[in-house]
């Protein structure tokens, strides 16, 4: 039997994210879209080095950034079943609005938020 080349229940691309307080971005996850965390892997001065949480069917990897691995903010895209709740959550947990939710000319109703490290989340469900 051939060794999976991957874990089960990866995909072959995932997104990382460098962050400055990363913890509080797992927590924003975590309550914006029922993230579940799969892996935390802490160095010996207790910042997290690595750490796994799955949103629906994709894993995003995130670590503290410092040094010559640095934070930077990013912009992700999230198809969720309920664009007005997600969006609703994601405030109550600390995001900040960059756009209420509106349908545009594609198919999507969108908003996005910003979470507590400056990454901002464009969030969409397919209305049309």
């Amino acid at each position: 039997m051939k060794k999976p080349y991957k874990p089960e229940g990866y995909a072959s691309v995932s997104v990382y994210m460098m962050a400055d307080g990363v913890q509080r971005v797992i927590d924003f996850l975590k309550k914006t879209f029922d993230a579940e965390e799969l892996r935390r892997f802490e160095g010996p001065n207790g910042k997290i080095m690595h750490a796994e949480v799955r949103i629906d069917d994709t894993v995003v990897m995130l670590s503290e950034g410092g040094g010559q691995f640095p934070a930077f903010p990013v912009w992700l895209h999230v198809y969720v079943p309920d664009v007005d709740a997600t969006y609703r959550r994601a405030l109550a947990a600390g995001g900040v609005s960059v756009q209420e939710p509106v349908k545009k000319d594609d198919p999507d109703k969108r908003g996005g938020v910003k979470d507590p490290a400056g990454n901002t989340w464009w969030i969409a469900t397919q209305v049309g």
